[in-house]
């Protein structure tokens, strides 16, 4: 039988992003069943899937899982985290593993743990591809194996039947790879007879712990309260406030149906969820519901690597030179191609014009020079490192010294913040794979291995 709440303490945004120890301590005051935090996000876009690399700084994360565990093994809680090491593959999870041996280790911590992997082999996909299986989730087009090949790390977003299988297994600490963001909050209640469809609701607000008060943050911990037939929401800091407005306009996050959310296994019908302000600080939610879907789906998410990348970041202060901007960019692109055109090596070359469309690019409504300046990135993608440095620094001297209308000065046109002036940036990966993938078992994909720390 359903205790009369669940109780649910949210650290942080993202694991990594930091809490106050005065919030952390007020929401252990109010006893909390779990402890848990969304430690990844594809937000970041798909290098640090492809690369394998971790979005995060290693001592950030250390520090919040270390404050994190010590409390839950004193306090026989639970610790859920959620797509570790920030894309989940299996590269993250053991480097969010060996971070928490290592606190455990050194504060001489016990408990059981449990690991589950998220990345998926090439041939899986392959086979359900054959198979028809595999659909592509909008705007991606259909999956090819070709397309397949060239991907170098697939992972599966898992839904919360794995997190409970391994609580069911005896886990006090979970490290799952890729997860649908709300998982690592709603498994546990759902396990313990909650309504799935506002735990679902509830997870997904507290994935980003006070992004939803009044003022926002994503460093800062967050209360969730999970009843029979609704939740209650409470910012752990006295400066923060949980409005109808901030939970509401956070429940829009991330959407394309302002009234549906799918996930893993069916969708979040939220027509008829209704929110209330309990107290000047709590808001108080009811009305969401689970549909399930006619098949059980998984999203997967993969990268592939298309070359390497070179930037320099520069800025323009000349009226003139802002007026001609893109006759500049566009000369500036033919005299690469022409200095280039018997090069053994494809590149592209890209202007991102801060103050004009730089956020926004072909999206932006107003596309129009209002300010006093402008920002300029540069940027060349080539097969090589070495090959994206040349077409770079070709691009930055001929931008430089570019003549165009009305210009009358004999002084470089460009002022740069930095010396050295181009930044090797590295590999560059697109999402390759962006598919839902169907599956008779919502535990099949996602291994798990128990251990003794």
């Amino acid at each position: 039988m359903a205790q009369e709440e669940f109780r649910i303490l949210s650290t942080t945004a993202i694991l990594g992003y930091g809490f106050p120890m005065a919030s952390f301590e007020a929401g252990m005051a109010r006893k909390p069943h779990l402890i848990a935090a969304d430690a990844g996000s594809s937000d970041p876009g798909p290098y640090y899937l492809g690369a394998g690399v971790s979005f995060t700084d290693r001592g950030a994360v250390k520090r919040d899982l270390e404050i994190m565990l010590s409390a839950a093994v004193e306090h026989g809680i639970p610790v859920v985290i959620g797509t570790a090491g920030g894309s989940g593959a299996n590269a993250h999870v053991n480097w969010c593993r060996e971070i928490v041996e290592e606190i455990a280790r050194e504060g001489n911590l016990h408990f059981k743990m449990a690991v589950i992997r998220a990345e998926i082999p090439k041939e899986t996909v392959r086979k359900a591809l054959r198979g028809g299986k595999v659909t592509p989730l909008h705007p991606a087009p259909p999956l090819t194996e070709e397309n397949l090949d060239e991907t170098v790390c697939i992972v599966g977003q898992m839904g919360v039947e794995p997190v409970i299988k391994a609580l069911d297994q005896g886990a006090q600490v979970v490290v799952a790879g890729r997860a649908y963001d709300p998982v690592c909050f709603a498994a546990a209640a759902m396990r313990a007879g909650y309504d799935q469809g506002l735990a679902t609701h509830l997870g997904k607000i507290l994935e980003c712990a006070s992004i939803a008060a009044v003022p926002g943050s994503g460093s800062d911990c967050m209360f969730g309260y999970l009843g029979k037939d609704y939740f209650r929401l409470e910012p752990l800091s006295p400066a923060r406030r949980c409005t109808t407005a901030s939970v509401a306009a956070h429940t829009l996050y991330e959407k394309t149906n302002p009234y549906v959310l799918p996930g893993p296994g069916g969708s979040l019908d939220l027509t008829e969820t209704k929110f209330e302000q309990e107290t000047e600080r709590i808001a108080r939610v009811s009305g969401s519901k689970f549909v399930p879907a006619r098949r059980y789906t998984v999203k997967l998410e993969g990268a592939r690597r298309i070359g390497y990348r070179t930037v320099s970041i520069a800025g323009t202060r000349d009226p003139v030179m802002m007026r001609e901007i893109d006759a500049v960019t566009r000369g500036v692109r033919e005299r690469v191609a022409d200095n280039f055109k018997g090069a053994a090596f494809e590149y592209t070359l890209h202007f991102i014009l801060y103050g004009r469309d730089g956020v926004m690019g072909s999206l932006e409504p107003t596309p129009v020079i209002d300010g006093h300046e402008l920002g300029i990135v540069i940027e060349a993608v080539a097969d090589t490192q070495a090959h994206a440095d040349t077409i770079c620094a070709f691009a930055r001297s001929t931008m430089l010294h570019y003549g165009y209308e009305g210009r009358r000065a004999t002084a470089g046109n460009l002022a740069f913040p930095y010396s050295p002036s181009d930044f090797h940036a590295g590999e560059v990966f697109v999402f390759s794979v962006y598919h839902l993938l169907e599956v008779e078992d919502p535990c099949a994909l996602f291994p798990a291995e128990h251990a003794e720390i």
